[in-house]
């Protein structure tokens, strides 16, 4: 859409014709999308930004670059919400291309195949199941039954998908105006890299912006949630009700106990390990260390404390 017409849309007076692409964060904006500064401490990422424009309180219009538009507004979070549902996506797409599924794969009865989407060879989409539109799935892939894929996500190769899972489904992202709230419809996808294990009842909320990315070799336990815009690295383990808030960074290699959780947009280090009920509340950032307890402490303190605990009882 044109700037100028999104404006419009918003109550926003602008007058570029510029064209506008989609959404997405001060940092990794493109030059033909819309970005939005709310809290003043990524007021450095808005000095670092290469989006079109950005919604921007009048307070901060002098720290916009030079090469992005400043569209003014009292409440820019409230805004971008509204201006998600100007870009999101049709929920189901009644035209397009039938599914194209590989050789020697097996799609059992009782299976959805969306639009334009693609399943490798040697795959097995089990009764149930639902492959959204756009949807591309590699080679040697095994879908359990009532397996929910939305739209627009990628599946690698070698991957197995246990019943129940959800991949893709929105985010938790709200705007609160006077007591109502708006949603901020999920635009981004899920991808899944290749040799990826997913346990039964899992859920992976799609990015608000760009992907939730799973990488190579990742294994979750059953009832893992993984929040938008999350990013695992290669290797990681998530036992049984891990959860990670949206935002969240796990290098390669980070193995989390059960129930354990983080705290949203923070980073841990490779090789951490994080024991069962741990909390994680801020970044992590010295690799191959273990954790343990909430509020979180090296997993060696965490035992001395437990062990002075049980001496007090007595």
């Amino acid at each position: 859409m044109k700037l100028k017409d999104i404006a419009l849309a918003l109550d926003i007076k602008c007058d570029s014709d510029i064209e506008i692409s989609g959404l997405s964060t001060l940092l990794d904006s493109t030059s033909n999308e819309l970005t939005f500064l709310e809290n003043k401490k990524y007021i450095n990422d808005l000095e670092k930004t290469s989006a079109a424009a950005v919604l921007v309180k009048d307070d901060f219009v002098s720290k916009v670059p030079k090469n992005t538009i400043a569209l003014v507004c009292d409440e820019p979070y409230i805004k971008l919400a509204l201006a998600s549902k100007i870009f999101a996506p049709n929920v189901v797409e009644t035209e397009g291309d039938d599914c194209i599924v590989g050789e020697n794969s097996i799609i059992m009865p009782n299976v959805n195949l969306g639009k334009n989407s693609t399943i490798g060879a040697n795959c097995t989409i089990m009764s149930g199941a639902y492959i959204g539109d756009n949807v591309k799935i590699g080679n040697n892939t095994i879908i359990y039954p009532n397996v929910v894929v939305y739209r627009d996500c990628n599946i690698g190769n070698d991957c197995i998908i246990h019943s129940g899972t959800v991949i893709g489904c929105d985010g938790f992202g709200f705007a609160q105006n006077r007591g109502k709230y708006i949603k901020i419809y999920q635009n981004g996808n899920v991808e899944i890299g290749n040799d990826v294990e997913i346990g039964a009842n899992c859920t992976i909320d799609r990015a608000a912006f760009k992907s939730t990315i799973i990488s190579d070799g990742v294994r979750l336990d059953n009832l893992v949630h993984i929040a938008h815009n999350c990013k695992l690295g290669v290797g990681c383990i998530l036992t049984g009700q891990v959860g990670l808030s949206g935002s969240t960074t796990l290098n390669e290699y980070v193995v989390m106990g059960g129930q354990s959780a983080t705290a949203g947009h923070l980073e841990v280090a490779p090789f951490t390990t994080i024991a069962a009920r741990g909390g994680v509340t801020k970044s992590i950032t010295e690799p191959k260390k273990q954790w343990a307890g909430f509020p979180l402490m090296e997993h060696k303190t965490w035992l001395r404390l437990q062990a002075k605990i049980s001496k007090l009882l007595k």
